[in-house]
């Protein structure tokens, strides 16, 4: 292995771990009975707080995502 193809596959795992992370702060789809019992007790400004900081969590999610496919078409290259 060469020097590129081991900066590179630091970088891949980097990348997979920043995807991990990303995905586990965002909240589910469907929060069950806890979300509608903590839903009815937050004020406008908590909704939209939230909503925001998961709006960026789900930019940063896709962003990362297309590095990541970029990264990995990489290494099939390099490791060719």
């Amino acid at each position: 292995m060469d020097a590129l193809t081991i900066i590179v596959n630091i970088i891949y795992i980097l990348v997979c771990l920043a995807i991990i992370a990303i995905v586990l702060l965002q909240a589910g789809r469907s929060t069950g009975i806890s979300g509608a019992i903590a839903g009815g007790a937050e004020t406008f400004f908590g909704k939209n707080k939230g909503r925001d900081i998961e709006a960026r969590l789900s930019k940063y999610t896709g962003w990362i995502a297309i590095f990541f496919v970029i990264i990995s078409v990489i290494l099939v290259f390099l490791l060719k």
